[in-house]
């Protein structure tokens, strides 16, 4: 009977009511298709192993690549007609990584020009919610072990450095024909630091950073396989190091990508409306407004006392543990953040120590002042654990977007936030906390404009570090100081990742006004709290999907 019924109802003819319902019914049916196309796409982007050991040669790339124009016309197979803003969305967004992948073949080709690439052991969580630039995986977490380790977890991490020095013997075979200079020129650094890492974690004094904080980790009472595991690849890292050093001298060619390529990125990957040309002209803007801004703040405030820098490690501490708590009251209370106890804390973890003067480096110098501007950044924190206790639902965005396609959001959102803080009145009490967040801005600009030059080629990465500290105020930044080398190394490794945090923050202030300006003509009040409800609940996507699906919502 039931059978009779639904044929009788499919040969009558529809109604204007019963029209819309079969039309939604054949949508969902079909954007069922995406998500098992993105679990199969996801699997498919991982290497094939040979023993333990991830094929990077240049075979299995080609192969890679074939598979890929193949998972490229499943896609474009999926009939996307009737779909919501959020689905399109999506699709897009699974499009974009198939887009990634395939520039990466075409273009970037880390596995064949970039030493970075085979960097493998990570003590730290990122603040971000995958690595900062691409690696070969798998990689090793020493973090997301739990500490002391188990018998089991001794041979599992044995077993994962035990692959650091055939790797790096594959590697050596990969990059043969790389004539990236400024690649090699930076790259032996990483493997030094990963040799490092793996010293102190022989020597009982490494320290792990994670969502709960720091803790110090030790071998003591572990296996000799694992210490000899430990012990071999901090000599394999070392001996890379030596290799790329070794070798930086021969490699003479370029190493971003060019204008063209750069733009290609931009529109296919990262999905941002903005171009290299107006990228410049925005970081220009940046820069030259918080530049602008930072004189006029230090006019405002010529009769107050200069900020001093508190040199006591104890008071430091307590000071900074107050403007945290008073950060995340000003967070909840303006409906920036919804109070939960995990999004507490993750922040209240993430503490900034404190440096001695010979030790700082840019961020010190601003944190020593106050610590608030840094730690507005570690918005990343909660984040990351909202990522962990309040996943997605959608497994297409539960996680993290390949290729550092978050960037924008993710770095642009904690960048942003430090000035909209201000704006809200974090710094009302300190009026020289203004000036930190000035300078915190212009040297994010800097370094994101001098970023843009090395990837079109028209500075090189020691060129980068100086114009990247000659425009960073007070002289807190030194173009020879290890953080400037690593970051102008990543954003020249991650095309993008450099002006992120000012192009990011730029597309959220749009974002804002798009919200305040569609309420206005609606005669409706603006929620604060319902704008960056929707901003989460959307995920860690592109600023240009989430300005799509909130403007869809009404808001």
């Amino acid at each position: 009977m039931r059978l009779i019924a639904l044929g009788l109802a499919l040969a009558a003819p529809l109604t204007v009511a019963a029209a819309p319902a079969i039309a939604a019914q054949s949508a969902s049916s079909s954007y069922a298709q995406l998500p098992i196309l993105f679990a199969d796409w996801r699997a498919f982007n991982q290497p094939t192993m040979v023993g333990n050991l991830p094929d990077y040669s240049a075979a299995a790339m080609a192969r890679q690549a074939q598979g890929l124009a193949a998972m490229q016309r499943r896609l474009a197979a999926i009939d996307a007609s009737g779909w919501n803003v959020a689905q399109q969305n999506d699709l897009k967004l699974v499009q974009a990584e198939m887009n990634g992948l395939d520039f990466y073949h075409r273009v970037l080709q880390p596995w064949a020009r970039d030493p970075g690439f085979y960097l493998s052991v990570f003590p730290d969580m990122s603040d971000v919610p995958a690595h900062e630039g691409t690696y070969a995986e798998p990689v090793t977490d020493l973090y997301k072990y739990r500490w002391p380790l188990s018998v089991a977890d001794q041979a599992r991490l044995a077993a994962q450095l035990e692959t650091v020095a055939p790797r790096l013997v594959q590697a050596r075979a990969n990059l043969a024909n790389s004539n990236a200079q400024d690649l090699w020129s930076y790259g032996a650094q990483g493997f030094y630091d990963q040799a490092d890492a793996l010293g102190r974690l022989e020597a009982g004094t490494l320290v792990l950073r994670d969502l709960s904080g720091y803790r110090k980790v030790t071998l003591q009472g572990t296996s000799p396989r694992l210490r000899q595991a430990v012990a071999l690849a901090n000599a394999a890292s070392r001996g890379f190091g030596d290799w790329i050093k070794a070798g930086a001298a021969s490699r003479t060619g370029p190493s971003g990508v060019g204008k063209d390529n750069y733009n290609w990125w931009l529109k296919n990957v990262l999905l941002s409306p903005y171009d290299f040309n107006a990228q410049v002209t925005l970081l220009q803007r940046e820069l030259d407004r918080s530049l602008a801004s930072l004189k006029l703040e230090e006019v405002r405030n010529r009769a107050l006392p200069a900020t001093v820098a508190i040199d006591d490690p104890a008071a430091f501490g307590r000071f900074g543990a107050e403007r945290n708590a008073k950060l995340y009251t000003l967070l909840v209370a303006t409906g920036m953040v919804p109070d939960r106890p995990y999004f507490q804390d993750a922040l209240r973890a993430q503490t900034v120590d404190y440096t001695p003067l010979a030790e700082r480096n840019f961020f010190a110098h601003v944190s020593a002042l106050d610590p608030s501007p840094l730690t507005t950044h570690f918005i990343h924190w909660i984040d990351l654990a909202r990522i962990e206790r309040e996943p997605n639902p959608n497994p297409i965005r539960a996680g993290s977007p390949l290729f550092n396609i978050y960037a924008d959001r993710s770095e642009g959102f904690a960048t942003a936030m430090e000035e909209v803080v201000l704006e809200a009145g974090l710094y009302d009490d300190i009026p020289r906390g203004r000036e930190l967040v000035m300078i915190m801005l212009a040297n994010r600009a800097a370094r994101g404009l001098a970023a843009l030059k090395v990837q079109a080629n028209e500075m090189n990465l020691a060129q980068a570090g100086q114009f990247h500290a000659s425009w960073t105020p007070r002289g807190y930044s030194d173009a020879k100081s290890p953080l400037v080398g690593f970051e102008q190394m990543l954003y020249l490794r991650q095309p993008g990742y450099g002006p992120s945090y000012i192009i990011g923050k730029v597309q959220l202030d749009h974002l804002l006004a798009g919200a305040q300006h569609r309420a206005e003509l609606a005669g409706r009040p603006y929620s604060n709290r319902a704008l960056f409800d929707a901003i989460y609940a959307a995920g860690i996507v592109p600023w240009s999907l989430i300005d799509a699906e909130v403007a869809a919502s009404g808001l």
